[in-house]
């Protein structure tokens, strides 16, 4: 853990006031960029509940969206403890929420209220939904968010079958979203010193994710040719298995085939016409995505990474997550290194994927304990 550089957000203080993932996780982002973030805690927060090791609430999942923060406990149903939050909230630049708007007003927390004390705070607010929409109280939960997207609808196309994504991606997109909006309502308050209440809905995040390349025929109107990104929707849009493994091989235009063909050992491919034009057609593109799968077992994945790029053929192994802290690039790049973990001992952290020349982030405070901070927090409070 790294207590002496300050990132660039050193001096922000930023009230968590969220549970679970998407609020959480976007308050870490802060932290880790130098911002002091105090965790305002319920007496139970799911993302507390699970398998732990050593020391209850500590799980996995808790340790990768809530280290750099301090961590307060209180009971927001108590006047007297609701009231302890509201000061700290007095003291803070950001408050991020997703409690819901009718949960928020009967506490008087909403937006109005706050502001009143603390004109110049930059109020993010996720939910799942619109705030005027007919769906504005429905809970929701990743599953939901990427049905109401259409990201199940791409996977149904694409693979046959209406899988949601293997990953919580509405709340990590959703996560990103609420750290550029608040940058940004940050940076319009140093102008005019002016706070503001930003909404972030999971579902309108995710929705204009989503249709940034998948809109595609729908651009225009009418429209000129159906929904969906062309490649990503190919039935032949996967990894490749080479002689010892997976990789992604994606040979982009005729000369990438060709000296693909060539690496295989397949002459009478190299000459194939599909690979002679000036582009690839996209009616030819399943039937060369077998191809390569046909042939890319004739190499061993370190042997393909070394053709691809000698013909700057768009090459990457996959990576085993059992594996990732072997890795190389991971390991160069500190993505997954083990640290000393004051109550679980040793433990793999995520790294933090960005590099600023002036003002590092970095990791200074581990994941905390449930309400541990309490006590020195609440004294600072006392001491203004």
């Amino acid at each position: 853990m790294d207590d002496t550089k300050p990132g660039p957000l050193d001096g922000v203080r930023v009230i968590d006031l969220s549970t679970v993932v998407m609020g959480p996780y976007a308050a870490q982002i802060l932290g880790d960029l130098g911002a002091d973030v105090i965790k305002i805690e319920s007496p139970a927060d799911t993302v507390r509940a699970g398998p732990y090791r050593t020391t209850p609430g500590m799980t996995p999942l808790n340790l990768n969206v809530n280290r750099n923060k301090r961590s307060v406990a209180l009971n927001l149903k108590d006047a007297g403890e609701r009231e302890k939050a509201l000061e700290l909230i007095d003291t803070a630049d950001v408050l991020i929420t997703n409690m819901r708007p009718g949960a928020l007003a009967r506490l008087g927390l909403g937006h109005a209220e706050v502001a009143k004390r603390n004109p110049g705070l930059i109020y993010a607010h996720a939910q799942g939904f619109r705030s005027d929409s007919d769906q504005a109280g429905n809970a929701a939960y990743d599953e939901t968010v990427q049905a109401a997207s259409g990201l199940v609808d791409i996977a149904n196309r694409a693979l046959g079958k209406p899988v949601y994504l293997p990953t919580i991606l509405g709340d990590k997109v959703s996560s990103l979203t609420i750290v550029y909006t608040v940058l940004a309502a940050l940076h319009h308050r140093d102008r005019t010193g002016e706070g503001q209440r930003i909404e972030i809905p999971m579902t309108d995040t995710l929705i204009a994710f989503t249709l940034v390349e998948h809109l595609a025929g729908h651009v225009f109107e009418p429209a000129q040719g159906p929904t969906g990104f062309p490649l990503s929707m190919s039935k032949g849009h996967r990894a490749a298995p080479t002689k010892d493994g997976l990789a992604c091989v994606i040979p982009y235009n005729p000369r990438n085939f060709r000296d693909f063909f060539a690496a295989a050992g397949r002459p009478d491919l190299v000459e194939d016409p599909r690979v002679n034009g000036e582009a690839i057609d996209n009616a030819d593109v399943d039937d060369l995505a077998e191809l390569i799968d046909e042939c890319a077992p004739a190499l061993t994945t370190a042997e393909w990474a070394e053709v691809c790029a000698k013909h700057s053929i768009p090459f990457a192994p996959v990576l085993e997550l059992d594996r990732a802290h072997e890795d190389e690039y991971v390991r160069e790049g500190h993505l997954l290194d083990t640290v000393e973990h004051p109550t679980e001992g040793s433990i793999r952290t995520v790294g933090i994927p960005v590099r600023f020349s002036a003002t590092p982030a970095s990791i200074r405070r581990p994941a905390p304990l449930a309400g541990q901070d309490t006590e020195a927090v609440l004294a600072e409070l006392a001491n203004r």
